[in-house]
């Protein structure tokens, strides 16, 4: 029996996969805000599911994947990854609230402004 060090044909160098713990919760959340989002644009279609656009922005922020093996894994383009994460970082900075409105509102409710 001879042993071969070479790959099998058609077959990729490199596998990257990770486990990434997240709640449904929080996938939700945010397909929902691009679900929301696309719907008031008038979007009429994207390659893939807000549920799966958002776990791949999930993948990219929380360990820093490169946008290129995101986006070979899922069959888009490394812009199309960018311009998502960019759509829904958006999204959800435009839910969070202002600083000196935090600060006011904490003020309010007897704790202390920084």
């Amino acid at each position: 029996m001879t042993k071969t060090n070479e790959r099998a044909e058609g077959t990729c160098s490199l596998v990257y996969q990770c486990r990434l713990p997240l709640s449904t919760r929080t996938i939700n959340h945010l397909a929902e805000l691009l679900r929301r989002h696309l719907k008031a644009i008038r979007s009429r279609w994207r390659v893939l599911s807000p549920g799966k656009i958002a776990m791949i922005v999930l993948a990219v922020l929380r360990h820093d994947q490169r946008l290129a093996d995101m986006a070979g894994g899922n069959n888009v383009s490394e812009s199309t990854v960018r311009r998502w994460r960019d759509e829904l970082i958006t999204l959800l900075a435009a839910q969070a609230p202002r600083l000196d409105r935090a600060l006011k509102k904490i003020t309010k409710q007897g704790g202390r402004s920084f």
